[in-house]
């Protein structure tokens, strides 16, 4: 039986209700999930894919930020920055352009750009034809000529829209090579790589910026589109302890002592102000050239010459890698060495200090001292015979200091020794500071500890000497060099200013007072220093000369030497402390009495006047009057007051020219002026006393009717007649008028440190 029709009806109705919810449910589920998507995607990870729809559509350009100058302390500028352009060409724009008008762009650019920027054609072609790509560079630092000229091109030749240029900075030194050493130069990236430059490279470096554009698939810009711009952040300036005028005068007595010497592994000084710790100057011959620091100087190029290698071989060029980075290293920081006698100033202060010893201890040199079994000898193999301690510090006595440190014992002179700093580098602010090796407390021996009394067989750093030795000219208290005196924003001012961290004294004053006197008696005296001596200051000093024992001879034994010399002005109000070594000299006299004293004078003599240190006046010498114009006879007067020697050349009645001139100071002994009463006037031939004793230079001179200036070495000594000149400022044979005024610099020949 068949149901009725009205039930047919009734049911696929509610077929089609059911089919109907459930459709309406799927949709409503799908709804559901789209809109928690949705809202997913928009609201709560909206900073995550908005920034990644910015990366895909975005591209950015980096805004370098400008690096902080370095000044002196007196303002001048050591390094800044110049304007540089970064010539750029656009590959996807040249490829549009020379599809739309037929022309190969990429050769006629090529072609332009590799005669303007002395490149060659095929590297520029081949940027070019990155198709892909927005921007290639092909020259980072063109001139502004250079960039006209790039400019021009692409203007007659219709290629605004491919070629391009962008200014930016790159690092420039005004004084090339001054103070290389210590301000260092930067990488291409213009991030320090030596000296301050690496330092304080945060500091310098300042923040980069951004610069944000919204474009197309083909990296067209789009307009109105998105932009941002984030201001770059100038890096602050670093104002310097050192000072332009002492700079540069260290560099000359350094260049000079290289050469005289003939040092086969540079020469460096350093000169810090002993109250501060401020770092006055410091430098290492040979210098190089900041502004072109990737070739080598004469000294380096000569050794990478003399190698024989070829130039395209690989042991060519690590040679001359290995010869770059010795040329780069700060001698003064990063090298350590044995400080030889002039380790005695600790050793003396340290014995003195404990009551060891007085200045008036005596004691016997017989040329040797007998340690351990060993025989230690004395630079003086004849020996001193009897001396005290001063005289032994004066004359370098090793068997004073050993018998000095042998009363001290091991336990008190490795205490002092770490006082002085020598077991903790100085922490001065520059890269690759070195560490100097010494005995441990407990294999400090009494071999050992006489070696170490005069400062063999240990190595220290060049700095970490100089630091012990302003100790003792600043009372007592150490400072620790730096370099650091200050930072400035870009107005100028300063945000920052270095402060010294107060020390507390390793030895006493009295201490100190005593070893400068000795040391300023060793100069002013007979003593070994003397090639030191200033005239007009009192200047403490000690001269060093120690042996290399990391290459010996067929024999075995050392042969090559480090000269140094330090020193510290006045000695009893000290205001600089300098240390100048000169490693491997090759000359006759390899000690440093002749190798660095003689120009640690040479400094002193430059610097001190201009640090407004006052000068005795000597009563040996007398500042020669304006006489011109006055009669005959009172002109006379005046030098007979003076105790000056004169000539009158003519029959007039009054002196119408002198020679020298009025401000010159001769020596009383010697000095002669020349009163001219005609217009006539009489020339003399200058003679040749270089390699002179010191009496007969001034006998020749005499002869010769010259006046004589003495410089360097002291003649108060009683061996300075026998002193030698190593300088005279007019050369032999040259032809002055009577009386003028010869410069000559003497030296005592010394044979002891």
């Amino acid at each position: 039986m068949n149901p009725p029709a009205s039930y047919h009806r009734l049911d696929t109705e509610s077929k089609t209700r059911r089919r109907r919810y459930l459709l309406l449910s799927i949709f409503g589920i799908i709804l559901l999930f789209l809109f928690s998507l949705l809202f997913r995607l928009q609201i709560l990870e909206y900073g995550v894919y908005g920034a990644k729809v910015l990366n895909q559509i975005t591209v950015g350009s980096s805004l370098a930020a400008e690096r902080g100058e370095i000044l002196d302390r007196n303002g001048n500028v050591l390094a800044t920055n110049r304007t540089v352009w970064r010539v750029y060409i656009s590959p996807i724009d040249i490829r549009k352009a020379s599809k739309k008008q037929g022309k190969s762009y990429d050769e006629i650019i090529a072609k332009g750009l590799s005669e303007i920027l002395s490149v060659s054609y095929e590297s520029v072609l081949k940027k070019a034809q990155k198709t892909a790509y927005l921007d290639q560079t092909v020259a980072k630092s063109a001139d502004e000529e250079t960039v006209k000229r790039v400019l021009l091109f692409a203007k007659e030749n219709g290629l605004s829209s491919m070629i391009h240029t962008e200014a930016s900075t790159e690092r420039y030194y005004p004084f090339g090579s001054l103070a290389a050493h210590v301000i260092g130069f930067t990488g291409s990236d213009n991030q320090g790589l030596f000296g301050l430059e690496a330092y304080y490279n945060s500091i310098l470096s300042g923040t980069d910026g951004k610069y944000l554009a919204s474009v197309d698939s083909q990296g067209v810009k789009l307009p109105n589109a998105y932009t941002d711009y984030i201001e770059a952040e100038r890096g602050l300036s670093l104002v310097t302890t050192l000072d332009l005028y002492m700079q540069r005068e260290l560099e000359h007595c350094l260049e000079a002592a290289l050469i005289a010497a003939d040092a086969q592994n540079r020469v460096t000084g350093v000169v810090m102000n002993v109250k501060t710790g401020d770092v006055l100057a410091m430098a290492t011959a040979p210098t190089f050239d900041l502004n072109d620091p990737y070739t080598l100087n004469s000294y380096a190029q000569a050794k990478l010459n003399e190698s024989g290698l070829e130039s395209t071989s690989s042991e060519y060029k690590a040679l001359k890698n290995e010869l770059l980075y010795g040329m780069w290293a700060n001698k003064a920081v990063s090298e350590i060495y044995e400080p030889g006698s002039t380790f005695k100033i600790v050793t003396v202060a340290a014995a003195l200090e404990t009551g060891a010893v007085t200045t008036n201890s005596t004691f016997y040199c017989p040329g040797y001292y007998m340690v351990g079994g060993c025989r230690i000898s004395c630079h003086k193999r004849k020996g001193h015979g009897s001396l005290t301690l001063a005289e032994g510090l004066m004359h370098s006595c090793n068997p004073v200091m050993m018998q000095s440190a042998e009363r001290m014992g091991s336990e008190t002179f490795y205490k002092y020794y770490k006082a002085f700093g020598y077991l903790e580098k100085t922490g001065i602010d520059l890269p690759g500071e070195g560490m100097g090796l010494f005995h441990s407390q407990s294999s400090l021996g009494s071999t050992e500890l006489a070696t170490a009394s005069f400062g063999q067989r240990f190595k220290v750093s060049i700095l970490q000497q100089l630091r012990a030795i302003a100790t003792v000219a600043n009372d007592g208290v150490p400072v620790t060099p730096h370099l650091l005196s200050s930072l400035q924003d870009e107005k100028n001012e300063a945000v920052f200013h270095y402060v010294q961290e107060e020390k507390a004294a390793v030895i006493s004053q009295k201490t100190a007072e005593t070893v400068a006197a000795v040391l300023e008696a060793g100069v002013s005296g007979d003593g070994g220093a003397k090639n030191a001596y200033v005239e007009g200051y009192h200047v403490a000093a000690k001269t060093g000369t120690s042996e290399k024992f990391e290459v010996l001879d067929a024999n075995g034994n050392s042969f090559l030497r480090i000269g140094s010399c330090v020193a510290f002005a006045p000695h009893d109000d000290a205001e600089i402390a300098v240390i100048i070594v000169v490693d491997e000299p090759t000359s006759a006299n390899k000690y440093g009495s002749m190798t660095a004293a003689p120009y640690i004078s040479s400094y002193l003599t430059s610097v001190l006047p201009y640090l407004g240190l006052a000068k005795e006046e000597s009563d040996t010498k007398a500042t020669v009057e304006p006489l011109v114009g006055l009669e005959i006879n009172k002109a006379k007067s005046e030098l007979k007051e003076k105790g000056l020697a004169f000539e009158i050349i003519g029959n007039g009645s009054s002196v119408l020219s002198q020679t020298p001139s009025a401000g010159t100071v001769l020596e009383k002994a010697v000095g002669k002026v020349i009163l001219y009463t005609d217009s006539q006037s009489i020339s003399t031939t200058v003679p040749r006393v270089e390699g002179k004793t010191l009496a007969d230079a001034l006998r020749l001179l005499a002869d010769a009717g010259c006046n004589v200036n003495i410089t360097g070495a002291c003649t108060q000594s009683k061996t300075a007649p026998l002193a030698t000149v190593s300088y005279q400022s007019l050369p032999p044979d040259t032809l002055c008028d009577r009386g003028s005024v010869i410069t000559i610099q003497i030296y005592h020949k010394n044979d002891t440190d």
